[in-house]
This record gives C-alpha cells, sequence and structure tokens, in this order.
C-alpha cells in the first residue's frame, strides 16, 4: 500500500486546523478540519485524529469486516469522539463553538468503507476519471440538492462554507456510510475543502494523473493550491492500495459505490 499526505496552513490563515492520521496497520485513513476560533479547531481536528487511534488502541479492529459490524464499530467511536470534543467545549468558554469535519475510510481486502461528517470529501480515480465519494453537509448542498440552486449559482453563494453537521458541534452526530469496491490501481484521496475550493476538479486530476510517487502529487496539490490563494489550510491524503487486494473476486471496471444509511 503507497501513502502520500501533508497539511499545510496555507497563505492566508495564522493557525493549521486541519489533520491527517494513519494508521496502516489497521488500514485506517483520516482527514480532519478543525472550526472555531482561538486554536480551538486546532484542538478539535486533532482531537478526532487522536480519539480514532486511541479508540482502536483499545478496541482492535481486526475481525471487523461485515458493513453492519463496521458500522456499529464506527458509530461507537465517533460518538466517544464527538462526545469528549462537544463536552470540552461546553466546560471551557474558550472552546466554545469549537468542532471538525472528519472523513475516515477503513479498507477491508479489496472493500473501502467510507465515513464522513462535514465537507472533507473522499474521491476515487479509475481509469482517467475522478469521482466524489461523500457528500458535503453544508447548507448550499442542501440547497442544490432540493434543486433551489444551480451548480453554478452553489460555487459562488455567500454561504457555501456553511457546514450543517461536524464533530462537537451539538450532543450527538449523525455519520454518513459508503462503501466502494476498489481495483489495484485505483487511488483514493481526501482532502479538506482548502483543497478543493482552490483547485478545480480537472486540475486536481491532472496532478494526480501525472507521474510520481504519491507523495510528491500531495506535495503539488497543496502547492497549487497555495498558488491559486491558499485562502484555507490544506489537507490532502492519497492512498493506492496493494496490487493484491483481497479475496471478493473480481470486480466491474465501473466505479460502484454504495451508500449505506
Amino acid at each position: 500500500m503507497e501513502v502520500g499526505f501533508y497539511t499545510d496552513r496555507g497563505r492566508i490563515r495564522d493557525i493549521n486546523e486541519d489533520a491527517c492520521g494513519i494508521l496502516r496497520n489497521e488500514r485506517i485513513f483520516i482527514v480532519a478540519d478543525g472550526v472555531g476560533g482561538n486554536r480551538s479547531g486546532e484542538i478539535a481536528s486533532r482531537g478526532a485524529v487522536e480519539g480514532i487511534a486511541d479508540y482502536v488502541e483499545e478496541h482492535p479492529v481486526s475481525g471487523v469486516e461485515t458493513r453492519d459490524d463496521v458500522k456499529q464499530y464506527f458509530n461507537d467511536c465517533f460518538r466517544l469522539i464527538n462526545n469528549r470534543i462537544y463536552t470540552l467545549a461546553q466546560q471551557d468558554i474558550s472552546k466554545r463553538g469549537m468542532a471538525t469535519t472528519l472523513v475516515a475510510a477503513y479498507q477491508v481486502h479489496n472493500i473501502l468503507y467510507v465515513m464522513n461528517i462535514g465537507d472533507s470529501r473522499a474521491y476515487v480515480f479509475r481509469k482517467g476519471k475522478m469521482q466524489q465519494i461523500t457528500d458535503d453537509h453544508t447548507y448550499v448542498n442542501t440547497l442544490l440538492e432540493a434543486g433551489v440552486i444551480t451548480e453554478e449559482e452553489a460555487e459562488v453563494h455567500e454561504n457555501r462554507n456553511m457546514i450543517t453537521r461536524a464533530i462537537g458541534a451539538a450532543s450527538s452526530v449523525n455519520v454518513d456510510y459508503f462503501e466502494v469496491a476498489l481495483k489495484p490501481e485505483d487511488i483514493v484521496l481526501m482532502c479538506s475543502d482548502g483543497l478543493t475550493n482552490m483547485i478545480e476538479d480537472k486540475d486536481i486530476l491532472e496532478i494526480v494523473r501525472t507521474e510520481g510517487d504519491l507523495k510528491t502529487k500531495a506535495d503539488l496539490l497543496i502547492k497549487t493550491a497555495n498558488e491559486n490563494g491558499g485562502k484555507d489550510n490544506i489537507a490532502v491524503l492519497l492512498m493506492q492500495p496493494d496490487r493484491k487486494t483481497g479475496k471478493e473476486g473480481k470486480i466491474a471496471d465501473t466505479l460502484r459505490i454504495r451508500k449505506k444509511e
């Protein structure tokens, strides 16, 4: 398995509130984008990444392979982390309002389970095409899905960065689950909106398709986002599964993404 990941403060922000984490042996990958002033967003995002690592250490993920087991495992994990961050924010007035987006992925054989809260995203690149796995939990995406605004209007909407779900924002949390049947040549991208707001999809695709290892590509994505303005923190995680992805058998060439409610 090849992995390349970086976070960057960007050109405008004083603090980097994005965080990445990899539990390589467990094949768990994490990107979080913190919100809240006075360094609170940084505390929330890193708390989410560290919280997953702590939970996995205390509750080994080995043997968690079926859809239902994966969903139950990460539901328990995210609820614990949400409660920890929410409670901290309520107890310390300087941290009121802190929260974080969270996108995490867990690979079992050739199946990638993806979980998200907020607007950090996961994509799969296959056969020269780029497809978004996750849905954004934003006010603007709600309007877009309801047909109230167009995609062109969504791109310039004044509230396009207003998220509707986040870890730590409320006493409970609702997680979206997806699963993807991976092929060995697939590349998975997980990122914060500091990347996708600064680089068009066609340019992200072009960079991922260039020659080089994933660390080089992740670095180039961050550099390009900064060259385009770097208006936010940037988190990029690229992953390519092992050539032998598992025992599920032949996978169709068409990318199949199944959403788990």
